[in-house]
């Protein structure tokens, strides 16, 4: 049975203490398997973020929005990021745990706010993951289409997407692989990333390189066609292709030396893909006349223009290796939001249950893959991907808020990594991130707020009822803690 509560506003804003957190992450001899470095990290983080939105993005924003001058949109889509990225390596290494923006949020703005965030992040993960399947396994047929292969329309689109579909049978089958590859274990995964990301960093080198030589500068005159607006236009659309680095940070309690390695992954990924993009955009806005972008293709369409189409082969090899990549760093993510959301007891306690042999969170990694295959596999879902933008700006301005008030109420605490010009850094964050979300379409508003609604329904009616940090600072006995034996069983 549940044990009495505190009262609703104390509990509403009781923090969970830092040194909780920390007890929390180290308490399992059996917990999750600490096998991550900086190298594994930077590369989870480049696989979350260079995705199809490189692919696609790029020539949509240039095209409607902000002509040659999308590199300067990609400037500052990246230092929004950046100044997020200060902040989360910052708690990063201060508070090394399971659950990202969930657990600082809980750690300085109190429950209420904690388990807003984390239902936030959880319909990020879970829509932006489904969503990329839908578009693998799109990428998956074009590749299959060009050496003769066709799979029937029946069982390779998802019903109302195209006449006579059923299912996206391969989008269900690479997000249940994936979700196998998670359970057997953190190692085989980074491996697996480790692989996706070489080659796809390959192609997105391929087409710097080799588009290089047909820039016509001539192509960049106007430079600012659409003016400022349109350059922040721009931003606001092309963010999507950004997210992912603060998914690094899900994984720290299975990071050797987190408080060193974890702001060296977050920030050197974000610091490599915001090269890699503004090159690209240069290079495609020099190749095509912004006029005249293919914005269902634009990387492809500029090489096959100048008869490439071995490179235009190479990008859509690139763009699958991408996709996989980014699918399992969300279902990686997302699993472990469960994992700490649930040891806090305002999920059921079957969401942080450890594998025995393979020590890691693997029923709500198995659930996880579950509804997102589904998902993928029966929805046309490409029209809410941007719920996966609001989310992400949300948890950016939760934490970079949260740097600013722990330095306040909790000073003297040992900080690896500091965010420097602190509260100029935070203040810039929550500026940026804020005018990117105010950017974003009424209807993805209106989604969000639906979601937000339920989750605070089951905060309420179970959360509230079940917190184990709250029983424990008002005096009530917690719930007790798991054995190993019982962490890890069945």
């Amino acid at each position: 049975m549940p044990t009495e509560r505190p009262d609703l506003k104390t509990q509403l804003f009781h923090r969970k203490p830092v040194a909780m957190l920390l007890e929390d992450a180290a308490y399992h001899e059996g917990g999750l398997k600490r096998a991550l470095g900086a190298l594994d990290l930077t590369a989870l983080g480049i696989g979350a973020i260079i995705g199809a939105g490189i692919f696609v993005l790029t020539g949509v924003a240039a095209a409607k929005m902000a002509g040659p001058a999308v590199t300067l949109s990609f400037v500052v889509s990246g230092f929004a990021c950046a100044m997020a990225a200060l902040c989360y390596a910052e708690f990063a290494s201060m508070i090394p745990v399971a659950g990202s923006a969930y657990s600082y949020s809980y750690a300085t703005m109190g429950e209420l706010v904690g388990w807003i965030i984390g239902w936030d992040l959880i319909l990020e993960y879970a829509v932006g993951a489904a969503a990329v399947a839908v578009g693998w396994s799109g990428y998956l047929r074009v590749i299959l289409n060009g050496i003769g292969i066709h799979l029937p329309i029946a069982l390779a689109n998802a019903p109302g997407s195209v006449p006579g579909a059923i299912i996206n049978l391969p989008a269900l089958l690479i997000v249940l692989a994936i979700t196998a590859l998670l359970v057997v274990g953190i190692s085989e995964s980074a491996r697996v990333n480790s692989i996706i990301v070489a080659i796809k960093l390959t192609a997105v080198a391929i087409v710097i390189v080799v588009g290089a030589f047909f820039i016509r500068p001539a192509n960049w005159s106007p430079f600012v066609p659409f003016g400022w607006h349109g350059i922040m236009k721009g931003a606001a659309v092309i963010f999507f292709a950004y997210i992912g680095f603060d998914a690094v940070s899900t994984a720290a309690e299975e990071v050797v030396e987190p408080q060193r390695n974890l702001p060296l992954g977050i920030i050197g990924s974000l610091a490599v893909c915001t090269v890699l993009y503004i090159l690209v955009a240069a290079v495609l806005t020099g190749m095509t006349r912004y006029r005249t972008i293919d914005v269902n293709a634009p990387l492809a369409s500029a090489f096959v223009n100048q008869g490439l189409n071995f490179v235009s082969a190479i990008i859509s090899l690139g763009a699958v290796a991408g996709l996989t990549s980014v699918l399992l760093v969300l279902l990686l993510g997302q699993s472990r939001i469960f994992f700490a959301i649930s040891r806090d007891g305002l999920l059921p306690p079957v969401f942080s249950r450890i594998h025995p042999q393979f020590r890691t969170p693997y029923i709500p990694t198995i659930l996880t893959g579950i509804a997102v295959g589904i998902t993928a596999a029966f929805l046309p879902i490409q029209e809410i991907a941007e719920l996966t933008n609001i989310g992400t700006l949300f948890a950016f301005v939760l934490v970079c808020i949260g740097v600013w008030i722990l330095r306040h109420t909790d000073p003297d605490r040992r900080r690896p990594f500091k965010t420097p010009l602190v509260p100029v850094v935070p203040i810039l964050g929550v500026l940026f991130c804020g005018y990117l979300m105010a950017s974003l379409p009424p209807l993805t508003w209106k989604r969000f707020f639906v979601w937000l609604t339920l989750g605070l329904l089951i905060y309420f009616t179970y959360g509230r009822w079940h917190s184990r940090v709250s029983a424990a600072g008002s005096g009530v006995t917690p719930v007790a803690k798991q054995t190993t034996a019982e962490a890890t069983s069945a």
